[in-house]
């Protein structure tokens, strides 16, 4: 039977991604762009008749044009989920002699979700692209214009049903 190395997780980004500091965005030798953000899971536990919340931070690291076209998302507070595989590094602390090791995700799949924080002006903090369309339907300043139709939906005014349903 084969290994299985997989995990999905879905938690909120603990800091703004500084785009300036080579240790959190870079590129590599080969040009490949490198993201490296922490997100935070939460959980509810009971303990005795109190709720107590747990929160585990975990290193994500994004490559390639997902971490180009997210850098300006990463955003702290921002919900996230994020599909990938473990990874750890071990290696000989000069120092101390003591081996060292840390173990990250590497990520395969990234969906922004819900907000982040709300910024005073009760606007969504987070790079959102409010009135997003399509380019062929206008760009980014679009105004939105539903696509259906009202009546549809019972919205008309002469639908024709009856008060009692026969079940």
């Amino acid at each position: 039977m084969a290994d299985v190395n997989n995990v999905t997780l879905v938690g909120r980004l603990t800091r703004d991604l500084n785009a300036s500091d080579q240790r959190e965005f870079a590129y590599t030798a080969t040009g490949v762009a490198r993201a490296n953000i922490s997100i935070a899971v939460s959980t509810r536990r009971r303990n005795g008749d109190q709720w107590v919340e747990e929160s585990n931070y975990f290193n994500v690291t994004v490559f390639g044009k997902t971490a180009e076209s997210l850098k300006p998302y990463f955003t702290k507070g921002k919900q996230i989920a994020v599909e990938g595989s473990l990874k750890q590094d071990r290696w000989q602390d000069q120092a101390t002699g003591k081996t060292r090791d840390r173990v990250y995700i590497i990520a395969n799949n990234i969906q922004l979700l819900g907000g982040g924080n709300m910024n005073g002006g009760g606007q969504p903090s987070g790079g959102y692209a409010q009135n997003f369309r399509p380019a062929q339907q206008g760009g980014f300043d679009a105004a939105p214009s539903p696509s259906y139709d009202d009546s549809a939906f019972g919205g008309g005014a002469d639908q024709g049903f009856q008060e009692d349903i026969p079940f």
